[in-house]
């Protein structure tokens, strides 16, 4: 039972998830600035490889707009840490592996890959304020398609 994504103007769904060293991070701490939640189905994949280093390649420009990005997928925290290590990936990736994000952005995505009984993350990005508000959400289907970054960026330079 997935509940509907946040609409842009309510509050985003609060989150403690796993990093990368298995400290928990919640929604709250990143609030202060502007942050990219970036939900992506699976480590190591080739798309999500280039969604993440897109970011990643992005990360100067998008503190100039005093904000950040938090990747979620399911995978585990050795999982996301090997994949932070293999790419440079220079801001947290959080594991959701008990699905409870995805589930409360909405984003759930059941047989990812053909696979019945796994849950993945749909590729989606949220874009929260300072304050908590979702202003920006994309959800895709497809989930071979990435996220216009250049939108990305024009919304985090519109709200400040």
């Amino acid at each position: 039972m997935t509940m509907n994504e946040p609409d842009v103007g309510e509050k985003a769904p609060g989150f403690s998830l796993l990093d990368t060293e298995r400290k928990p991070r919640t929604l709250d701490e990143f609030l202060g600035k502007n942050l990219v939640v970036a939900f992506y189905p699976g480590a190591f994949t080739s798309v999500c490889t280039k969604e993440m280093c897109a970011f990643r390649d992005s990360i100067a420009r998008l503190e100039e707009l005093d904000s950040g990005v938090a990747g979620i997928s399911v995978n585990d925290p050795f999982t996301n840490a090997a994949f932070a290590e293999r790419n440079a990936i220079n801001f947290p990736l959080l594991s959701d592996y008990k699905r409870e994000a995805a589930e409360a952005f909405g984003v759930s995505l059941e047989s990812f890959a053909g696979m019945s009984g796994y849950t993945a993350a749909k590729r989606s990005i949220f874009i929260v304020d300072k304050q908590g508000i979702v202003r920006y959400k994309w959800v895709t289907e497809d989930q071979g398609v990435e996220p216009d970054y250049e939108d990305i960026q024009g919304v985090l330079a519109e709200i400040g």
